[in-house]
């Protein structure tokens, strides 16, 4: 054996035994899952306040996160640090909120101090932990098993299948809630507004399209000659034919112009009527963006016009647009 092949196969190897540990921590909780998590899911819902997660240490770092995830998905949340706590910022915590205490041991002191403080005012508090007789098992209201028959740490002692396993509890509130709720893809894009998702779902071809002087627009009786001069003026590679009445009739490209010069007609004399594409593709401003880029691409096209409820233009977009709002 090559000894470059040795020094590898160890660190595979034990990486191979830390996913497999981690994964069995994470799939020993289906069985496990009760009426307590259901109930735990109801007290949250029923929440007339805040959710407060806390915990120290790994279990205070699974706790922001759990909080974090639990904010971005429709349920108010945030992070208390036990220790903090118990010099002022219990403050934070009324009689109104739910608290969701971590730890493994359920004996952290640090928890195991602000708890009665927490119950005495009336919070509620569901704890997370992996011993299912610990104090803060035996104290909370509702109790959620986390516990793991081993860490992946060949030690035994460093927190990561347990810290695991309560991350994944706590995205399975999360999930539960975000139903319960009827939280959908646009709540989710409203709390991140700054994310590729927020653009995508919260941008509209109003935010987007072109409009008044800056999209090109002729008459159905007008030449092709006063078309091409439209189309370079405009910058959008089209022109809009609008009737009397300013409906979107027909649509000009740059496509449109090649093919008419492969048909060799009299530049002179020809009216747009004839050379048009008639019945072109529309989409309304209140629609999203993104329904304008799947609307291009299915029909294979570069850009769309604006109509709005009556037929009537007033604006125009292409990919570039699009790109541009960076919505693709």
């Amino acid at each position: 054996m090559n000894p470059s092949d040795s020094l590898l196969s160890r660190p595979l190897a034990l990486a191979r035994q830390t996913l497999q540990i981690e994964a069995e921590a994470v799939t020993g909780l289906i069985d496990r899952l009760d009426n307590r998590f259901a109930a735990a899911v109801e007290l949250i819902l029923q929440c007339r306040g805040r959710l407060i997660v806390s915990g120290i240490g790994k279990s205070g770092h699974i706790a922001r996160k759990i909080a974090s995830t639990m904010s971005s998905t429709g349920t108010p949340a945030y992070f208390v640090h036990p220790a903090e706590a118990s010099h002022g910022d219990l403050g934070m915590i009324t009689r109104d909120d739910v608290l969701i205490a971590l730890s493994y041991s359920g004996e952290s002191q640090e928890l195991l101090f602000i708890l009665p403080i927490v119950k005495r005012q009336g919070g509620r508090v569901i704890s997370i932990t992996g011993n299912t007789e610990s104090s803060l098992a035996r104290e909370a209201d509702i109790h959620l098993d986390a516990g793991v028959s081993q860490e992946a740490c060949p030690l035994n002692l460093a927190p990561t299948a347990s810290t695991t396993a309560a991350l994944a509890l706590g995205d399975a509130l999360a999930v539960a809630l975000l139903d319960a709720r009827g939280f959908g893809a646009e709540d989710f894009a409203r709390s991140h507004p700054g994310g590729a998702l927020g653009r995508r779902l919260l941008t509209h071809v109003r935010d987007v399209m072109r409009s008044d002087e800056a999209v090109p627009i002729i008459a159905e009786d007008a030449s092709l000659k006063a078309a091409i001069l439209a189309v370079s003026r405009g910058g959008l590679g089209l022109v809009a034919i609008v009737d009397h009445a300013g409906h979107a009739v027909g649509i000009f490209t740059d496509g449109d112009l090649r093919r008419a010069f492969e048909k060799d007609i009299d530049l002179h004399r020809a009216r747009i009527a004839d050379l048009m594409s008639r019945s072109p593709h529309t989409i309304g401003p209140d629609r999203l963006a993104v329904e304008a880029v799947e609307r291009m691409e299915r029909h294979r096209i570069n850009a769309l016009l604006v109509v709005d409820e009556g037929g009537t233009l007033i604006g125009a977009l292409n990919m570039h647009d699009l790109f541009k709002a960076k919505v693709i």
